[in-house]
């Protein structure tokens, strides 16, 4: 799970935890919030857009999805004049800290390691906030973390 860290950052996770996870407007990346993603579910968080791209540390899905409530106020970044209040577009999931790693893991480094090759947040022109992860792949970037 994506995030940049002058918006939203590890660091501001640990600080209040858990948190709501909001603002996606991508569907693919809504669909995976509400139909794929589940409680006790692990993820990466991966800082973007940043000197220092790159994993950063793990989180725990918490609960159940529920609707962006910034969808609905006009004052946030997120709002959605479209979105109807009785069938949401937009959904969130809570998220809980676990770890922030003592170093960032870069793009360049995940692509470099064998068995990382059909991750797919390293596919060229990949630019979704959240992505799958393999159990093997897991794995592999738990290692990676602990070098």
């Amino acid at each position: 799970m994506k995030s940049e860290p002058d918006t939203y950052s590890i660091d501001d996770l640990a600080a209040k935890s858990p948190n709501m996870w909001e603002g996606c407007r991508n569907y693919v990346v809504r669909n995976y919030l509400r139909d794929e993603m589940k409680d006790g579910d692990l993820a990466f968080f991966y800082h973007s857009s940043c000197p220092e791209a790159g994993i950063v540390g793990t989180m725990k899905i918490v609960g159940e999805p529920y609707p962006d409530p910034t969808q609905f106020d006009p004052s946030s970044d997120y709002f959605d004049e479209k979105s109807p209040k009785d069938n949401p577009r937009w959904v969130v999931h809570d998220v809980e800290f676990l770890e922030k790693y003592s170093r960032v893991i870069s793009i360049a480094e995940l692509r470099a390691e064998p068995g990382l090759e059909e991750m797919v947040t390293l596919k060229k022109g990949n630019r979704l906030s959240i992505t799958r992860v393999s159990d093997a792949e897991w794995a592999i970037v738990e290692k990676m973390a602990k070098r």
